[in-house]
């Protein structure tokens, strides 16, 4: 019998008390899998990480990480907030930032063991950035800042790695550097990553799942012009589509 899938949604709905937000929403993220998450603006790309997440629940539907709740497997996510909602100017280091993910092992706030530090520096390197370890948060560019916020979602030795639109506010050549970068992850983890740039990471998952409210997944290689224009509602850079899949993104 095949392993349960690392992420299932059977027939999620979800609302802040008000229209729905997301609506029979059906998905597996096999483990292994390297999944792209696409929509519009408000299409619910960000709520359905919550409910991965277990910051929320679902109004409607099951949500099931590694076989069990949400809440129940927490320490094997890894979770990458949007890069405009994190504060620059608060005055840590990399390192302590890195570190604020080993928080539920240690002994308190601020009392870190030798073993908390030891992860906290294998996170820095295979995120690339421990040769800014001292650095304030604040002096960093965007690319290394985000590169931080990868490796504090590291340090915990997550089996999944969710990753809230990585790259904006970023340029091109520190974008291509992070998906390389994730790229190299997936070679042992489980990645959703939520973006709006279709065409870009394309190159690099292996699955897009796309969002407005209701949810279809597709092979990179086979979305068309097509679907793309329905889901946002204008033009957009394309991937080709195939109905050959079912919505839970199964041939």
């Amino acid at each position: 019998m095949s392993a349960a899938p690392a992420i299932r949604l059977e027939h999620v709905g979800f609302d802040y008390g008000g229209p729905p937000v997301l609506e029979d929403v059906n998905l597996d993220v096999e483990r292994g899998a390297f999944l792209g998450l696409v929509g519009p603006n408000g299409g619910g790309k960000s709520t359905l990480l919550k409910l991965v997440l277990g910051l929320i629940e679902p109004t409607r539907g099951r949500v099931i990480v590694l076989g069990e709740p949400p809440g129940m497997r927490r320490a094997a996510l890894g979770y990458v907030p949007q890069f405009a909602h994190f504060q620059r100017d608060f005055p840590i280091s990399v390192s302590d930032m890195v570190l604020q993910g080993r928080l539920g092992h240690s002994r308190g706030a601020g009392r870190y063991r030798r073993d908390d530090r030891e992860a906290a520096t294998r996170a820095m390197v295979q995120a690339h950035i421990a040769d800014a370890a001292g650095r304030r948060l604040g002096t960093l560019s965007g690319g290394q800042l985000q590169r931080a916020l990868i490796a504090r979602a590291l340090v915990d030795s997550p089996e999944i790695l969710l990753l809230d639109e990585p790259t904006a506010n970023i340029d091109l050549g520190a974008e291509e550097g992070i998906f390389d970068l994730l790229k190299t992850l997936h070679e042992t983890l489980t990645i959703v990553v939520v973006s709006h740039d279709i065409g870009f990471i394309s190159r690099y998952v292996t699955r897009v799942a796309c969002l407005n409210r209701r949810l279809v997944c597709h092979d990179t290689s086979v979305v068309g012009g097509k679907i793309v224009e329905t889901l946002y509602g204008e033009p957009m850079r394309r991937i080709d589509h195939d109905s050959r899949l079912d919505p839970r993104g199964r041939p």
